[in-house]
């Protein structure tokens, strides 16, 4: 069995891990800390939206241009009046962007481009988008966006409890808020293809929080009827045997994309990709991040304000208080992972959890038997 195998092994035993749950105020502000800088980014900047959602014209030049991007560009804003965008496509031919420019503007723009680029007007193809057409895409963007937000919480509030619906609903906003942030601070182009890759990530986001919350749903069962774990630490046990499963997932899913994003975009030229490659690598990585720092922890912290939980965390302090006081020890253990304050600390490097098998203590009268 490979390393990771292996450690994925021991992390699904609880052999192994790392505590989320008792660090989760240090997730907890990286992401405060990475929202706020994307809203201020979106604030600032702005989002730089496409002509289909402003309306103007593409033109596209034959293959083989000799002139320069800077060139091309610098003749488009001469012959519009606008701000240009220009594209080295792979196979030399040029797409240039202007927009705000209505049906009789675009023919004059496209005599004179073909002008100064040296080319007959016929061999430079024009394409008019109007802004309606724009306006339509992002109405309905937004509706399926609503719409997606609605079904997810009534799916997750049936199919766990209200308050994993409310965790996985701040970690979509999350990941949508840092990739909207991102675009805004990056300067990229918003296109259709913006719009179908952020509702794209949504659902690989909701995959690996549903994939915790199924494993914590399993674990907390009937957990008030024992007095060895808190729902925190179990709490922390799901994520930690679903971490391997989540990293491998995630990083499957960003290596084609990564391939887009930096060798199809930035070594090709095929800046038509930068717009939907974008999204899904940011809302990707987004994504693992709030399903394993964000919405397991917080479902942690919500459960953990019940009467009920409150009372069994009681239980199982005062029962580890015992079991230490009985065997000698000076102090009482800490716990693991899952307590609200801040006395909770490491006691073992295995992570607690309904699977971690205890240390015998030596009670009992030996048997004579040797082994």
């Amino acid at each position: 069995m490979s390393r990771l195998g292996t450690l994925g092994a021991r992390l699904h035993h609880g052999e192994v891990g790392y505590d989320f749950v008792k660090n989760r105020r240090i997730w907890y502000g990286v992401s405060i800390l990475i929202t706020i800088l994307a809203i201020a980014g979106l604030g600032v900047r702005g989002l730089h939206m496409g002509i289909e959602f402003q309306g103007g014209a593409v033109f596209t030049t034959p293959k083989n241009m000799t002139v320069s991007v800077a060139t091309a560009e610098e003749y488009a804003e001469e012959a519009s009046g606008h701000d240009a965008i220009v594209q080295q496509l792979g196979d030399g031919s040029m797409r240039i962007q202007v927009a705000g420019i209505d049906t009789g503007t675009s023919d004059k723009i496209k005599e004179t481009l073909a002008e100064d680029l040296k080319v007959d007007a016929e061999q430079l193809n024009a394409e008019l988008v109007g802004p309606s057409w724009g306006e339509q895409i992002a109405n309905k963007a937004w509706q399926g966006l609503g719409i997606f937000m609605v079904l997810v919480v009534i799916y997750l509030a049936i199919a766990f409890e209200w308050r994993m619906a409310i965790a996985a609903f701040v970690a979509l906003v999350h990941d949508i808020t840092i990739t909207v942030g991102v675009y805004a601070l990056v300067g990229f182009e918003v296109t259709p293809g913006t719009v179908i890759g952020l509702l794209t990530i949504l659902g690989y986001s909701l995959y690996d929080t549903v994939v915790v919350f199924d494993s914590l749903k399993e674990q907390t069962k009937d957990i008030t009827k024992q007095t060895r774990w808190t729902y925190g630490e179990i709490a922390n046990r799901s994520i930690n045997s679903t971490l391997v499963r989540s990293i491998n997932t995630t990083v499957v899913a960003l290596l084609p994309v990564a391939g887009l994003l930096f060798i199809g975009g930035g070594v090709l030229g095929a800046g038509m990709l930068n717009d939907i490659s974008l999204s899904l690598f940011v809302g990707l990585a987004a994504g693992a991040y709030s399903s394993i720092f964000i919405a397991t922890p917080l479902v942690a912290d919500l459960k953990e304000l019940e009467p009920g939980m409150k009372s069994l965390k009681k239980r199982v302090m005062a029962k580890r208080a015992q079991d230490a006081n009985e065997d000698g020890d000076p102090q009482p253990a800490t716990v693991t992972g899952g307590g609200h304050g801040d006395d909770a600390g490491d006691i073992t490097p295995a992570v607690v959890g309904p699977r971690s098998r205890p240390a015998s203590r030596g009670r009992g009268r030996p048997s004579g038997k040797r082994r």
